[in-house]
């Protein structure tokens, strides 16, 4: 398997010795224990895995890309046991956290469903658990790019946070008093299906007119490439670019354009910047949080982007003018998010974890106690 490692910044721990499991979640942040742990996310093309301290500082990470995804569930496990044993070699690891680009259960045991790995309905917690015999928490990507946020990031010290995560598609999360919001069945957050334009686009969920379909990094390309096979006029520069290969036109090319003043580009931007404002409004109608964060790929353009999604967001707030606005604001962890965000979610595992340890170190006390005072007796008796 080929893997780049990034040195850590600071010393190496001594090397860890797995232990025994737990894995129910201790929702309090402020009473978590302050040890390392690991944190995992996993996308369709890459898997980043860093051992993350209580502060959310990267003391070390490791990547390697992601098995193909016509392979088995095993294969995808085995990358994620052997980059956590790697680093364990060099920290002492107390749990790991994994953000999986799919729909978790409300118990955070199952993966429903992933698009671009061959889970359905994979038991992922208990199977890592039992192979790391560490605790294992498992969450949504974008809910723990959300947590990292809220912990470490552009959404400190707000109440009510909702993230929108602007990549491929748009995934998001809500966090309300200091807790992740995942609804009755855990897949609350996929804000990019709402349909926004009945009949428009097809979106490979099955539906119509979703927001992704507008505002996203796929969306985004979208127009440019159609532009482009159009040999519309506007669209010279970016075919330049290219050389004539338009299925080389990506989000980033497009974005660096923009900023270096190709006006198709920064047009397309704003397209897409007041759909998203768009999407806010009506989110802030349904949820009126006090901050939106907006992260992913696609949020590199900065306010290129964001700039026309807050006037988008103005124009269409429900009762403008007489409420308050919630604070937009772009997203500081960048591509880090995720895997910050898991293992600092896994962090409250440990805690668990930890106090049954010493409740099983107490209770083997007691009994070597209670053991010596009956050979003592047992001595005393055969004196007599």
């Amino acid at each position: 398997m080929s893997m780049y490692r990034e040195p850590a910044h600071r010393g190496s721990a001594k090397a860890t010795v797995l232990r025994t499991v737990g894995t129910r979640e201790r929702r309090s942040h402020l009473t978590a224990p302050r040890v390392p742990t690991v944190g995992i996310d996993i996308g369709g093309t890459k898997v980043m895995a860093g051992v993350v301290d209580a502060d959310g500082n990267i003391l070390e990470r490791v990547r390697t890309e992601t098995p193909d995804k016509s392979k088995s569930p095993q294969v995808v496990e085995d990358t994620i046991v052997e980059l956590v044993l790697d680093l364990s070699d060099r920290h002492d690891v107390h749990a790991v956290g994994i953000g999986a680009a799919g729909w978790v259960d409300a118990d955070r045991s199952r993966v429903l469903f992933a698009p671009h790995l061959s889970w359905r309905d994979e038991p992922l917690r208990d199977a890592l658990a039992g192979r790391l015999a560490v605790p294992v928490m498992v969450d949504n990507d974008a809910n723990t790019a959300a947590w990292a946020e809220w912990r470490f990031g552009a959404g400190r010290g707000e109440d009510h946070l909702v993230m929108i995560t602007l990549g491929t598609g748009i995934g998001g999360a809500i966090l309300e008093g200091g807790q992740v919001k995942r609804g009755r069945y855990g897949v609350a957050g996929e804000f990019g299906h709402m349909q926004v334009v009945p009949g428009g686009h097809r979106c490979p969920c099955g539906n119509r007119g979703c927001w992704e379909q507008y505002s996203s990094g796929n969306a985004l390309v979208r127009e440019a490439r159609e532009l482009a096979a159009a040999d519309s006029p506007v669209a010279y520069n970016i075919i330049d670019r290219v050389g004539g290969h338009i299925p080389e036109i990506t989000g980033p090319l497009i974005t660096e354009l923009a900023r270096e003043g190709d006006a198709m580009c920064v047009e397309l931007l704003q397209d897409i910047g007041q759909w998203l404002g768009v999407g806010i409004a009506n989110l802030a109608a349904a949820l009126d949080p006090s901050c939106f964060v907006i992260g992913g790929g696609v949020s590199a353009a900065d306010d290129l982007l964001i700039g026309p999604a807050r006037d988008a967001f103005r124009r269409h707030l429900t009762g403008r003018g007489y409420r308050p606005e919630a604070r937009i604001a772009k997203a500081e962890l960048g591509p880090e998010a995720g895997m910050v965000g898991a293992a600092d979610l896994a962090r409250l595992v440990a805690r668990r974890f930890r106090r049954a340890t010493r409740r099983r170190v107490e209770r083997y006390e007691r009994y070597e106690r209670y053991a010596q005072g009956l050979r003592a007796q047992g001595l005393r008796g055969s004196r007599r």
